[in-house]
């Protein structure tokens, strides 16, 4: 079987406006299929540099409507449309999420009417290629699913006031990887998890001097610890785990916990293969699960 499925993080950072990690966006390669998990800031630039053509995107699949995860979803749809060796998409833009994407994209729409107008008059695009194909989804299950290629969502916990948010699991051939989302320790990520040959998880560590601080609780309490992390890597059992969207909280005093404190925590409750991502880390997933990255110039 060849090693034909590759998983990309294009961005692994969170709001802060960082050169290095870009907003959270993972690129899913199976075969003549390529997807996007979530949009944010700077996602089509690091298309760009992979040389992955932005109107090639088969869909975009959402995990939740946190602006960091979204804000690069115009220039993702709209530059896609442009009629250059770059984007050139000849479909609609197809977009997959929870219930409240068809609204974040009906407005979006709205947002850009104009644009969309003057480019149809004088540049002769054609606007069935700027249209938005929108499929939301309620519950765990397949929603998205051509040739060998399967995608499952299914339901996280990224706190009581962030619903809906989900993670979503890629089944290509008999290879599987898997990405958390937004989440905090949840038993479905477990579940979902198992036996995946990549597990992609998200993670958020402070400082002890900063655990008092209510703003840097609230944070916490919405997502991973490394030693929760390192749980469901423990329980999962996946040939290779990975962090991304790196919530690595500091203040003006006090710096952010750095990748040696990160590994340190997570081997308290694992002690397998582990990656700590970075933007463009890749993950050629066959028999084995190989890494490699593009070296970023910035």
């Amino acid at each position: 079987m060849t090693a034909d499925f590759r998983v990309t993080l294009l961005g692994t950072g969170v709001p802060i406006p960082r050169p290095d990690r870009f907003g959270p966006s993972t690129l899913i390669q199976a075969g003549d299929h390529t997807l996007l998990i979530d949009a944010g800031r700077g996602a089509t630039m690091r298309l760009f540099q992979l040389g992955v053509s932005i109107g090639k995107v088969d869909a975009l699949l959402l995990t939740h409507f946190h602006s960091d995860h979204t804000v690069g979803i115009p220039d993702l749809w709209l530059t896609g449309w442009l009629s250059s060796y770059f984007a050139n998409r000849r479909r609609p833009f197809n977009v997959i999420g929870p219930v409240g994407t068809a609204r974040l994209m009906h407005h979006l729409e709205a947002a850009y009417a104009q644009d969309i107008d003057i480019r149809i008059e004088d540049e002769k695009l054609v606007r069935e290629h700027a249209a938005i194909a929108v499929k939301e989804f309620t519950r765990d299950g397949i929603v998205y699913e051509a040739g060998d290629l399967r995608v499952i969502a299914f339901a996280v916990d990224h706190g009581k006031a962030i619903k809906p948010a989900y993670g979503y699991r890629i089944e290509y051939q008999s290879r599987v990887a898997v990405i958390s989302g937004d989440t905090r320790y949840n038993a479905n990520v477990v579940r979902y998890g198992a036996g995946a040959d990549l597990l992609v998880h998200e993670v958020a560590m402070a400082r002890h001097e900063l655990l008092d601080e209510v703003v840097i609780q609230r944070i916490l309490n919405h997502h991973t610890s490394p030693q929760e992390a390192g749980r469901v890597f423990t329980e999962t059992k996946p040939k290779l785990a990975a962090f991304t969207h790196l919530v690595l909280l500091a203040s003006e005093s006090v710096p952010a916990p750095s990748i040696d404190d990160l590994i340190a925590a997570t081997r308290e409750t694992y002690s397998g293969p582990l990656v700590v991502g970075e933007d463009l880390s890749n993950f050629e997933i066959g028999e084995t699960v190989s890494v490699g990255r593009l070296k970023l110039e910035v």
